[in-house]
């Protein structure tokens, strides 16, 4: 099948040190601020009716909005972290549809960005997601089988031309290994984030340091880059105290608005949205201590008021 031809090739943000903006918690915004149920925390279903594309897509036009206002680039990410086989199933589509609701976040994606293409630079990114939960490790797989598992969502996101993978709240490495195999297989370039706990680890124990370093060895670097999502920062600035080379592989965080452990977060009733104007502060504290950074966005219990803030911390004259 031919590749979906994307509006311009565009700068990817390891290319250049221009600050990229990204979005916050879809997910947490979705059920909080907008009322939708989303079993299994999925989100790609609401591509498939024209109420969820006009609220997907007003959801994201406010994100473009910031980036343009603060001359930043933005990474434009698929609404897809669940739209991988196992999770596809549970939800009723089969391998087909699932590739076709891919292939269509993708373009559905391309056509918006096109409304800013004089506005702001905008890389267009397939969002993939860990099989199992993105706070809880749970059966690991191989590094082969994660490549395989991860297969089916990479190339339809690579068939509807996407210019990059970023793979979101990865809980171990060897996920993180197939999933950058994958992409490779594809040819599209990957950037990988892993999910860390209060104590700047990953749910299974490991370093962050450690995790990093294991997959550009298994890899030979391939990924563009790392991010680290889904905690708060006074999580894991911590580790990132000192001159280590893997610091210098960092160029994004993705972090939650609250404080809460992912235990506290997973039995809480309410949504935390902390302090907007200090997450934007302590963005700029990280980016002192990863020099690297410049892709910014938030998690769960983020939206566009965190992102704003953000931004006005790091993209200062």
């Amino acid at each position: 099948m031919q590749a979906h031809s994307s509006t311009r090739p565009g700068v990817l943000p390891h290319e250049t040190h221009t600050p990229f903006l990204m979005d916050g918690g879809l997910e947490t915004t979705l059920i909080f601020e907008h009322g939708f149920e989303l079993p299994h925390f999925a989100s790609f279903p609401l591509l498939d009716t024209a109420e969820g594309q006009e609220i997907i897509g007003n959801y994201f036009a406010g994100y473009l909005e910031i980036a343009a206002e603060h001359g930043a680039g933005f990474v434009l990410e698929t609404p897809t972290w669940r739209a991988s086989p196992d999770w596809a199933r549970l939800l009723g589509y089969d391998d087909e549809a699932l590739a076709a609701n891919n292939r269509f976040a993708a373009r559905f994606l391309d056509d918006l960005r096109a409304r800013y293409a004089d506005r702001c630079e905008v890389v267009l990114s397939g969002c993939i997601g860990p099989r199992g939960d993105g706070y809880v490790v749970g059966t690991e797989m191989t590094a082969a089988e994660a490549r395989d598992y991860h297969a089916l969502q990479v190339n339809a996101l690579a068939d509807a031309g996407v210019e990059m993978l970023t793979a979101l709240t990865m809980t171990y490495v060897e996920e993180a290994i197939g999933i950058t195999l994958a992409a490779e297989a594809a040819g599209v370039p990957v950037a990988i984030a892993f999910t860390v706990e209060t104590d700047g680890r990953l749910p299974n124990g490991i370093a962050l340091g450690e995790a990093i370093r294991a997959v550009d060895e298994a890899t030979d670097s391939a990924p563009i880059y790392f991010m680290i999502n889904c905690a708060h920062p006074t999580h894991f600035q911590h580790v990132l105290d000192g001159d280590t080379d893997w610091i210098g592989r960092i160029r994004g965080v993705r972090a939650n608005a609250s404080c809460r452990s992912h235990a506290e977060l997973d039995e809480a009733e309410d949504l935390d949205d902390g302090n907007p104007a200090e997450l934007g502060d302590q963005y700029a504290v990280l980016k002192s201590v990863i020099p690297t950074l410049n892709v910014i966005g938030g998690c769960c219990g983020t939206d566009h008021r965190h992102v704003g803030a953000m931004a006005r911390a790091l993209c200062r004259p």
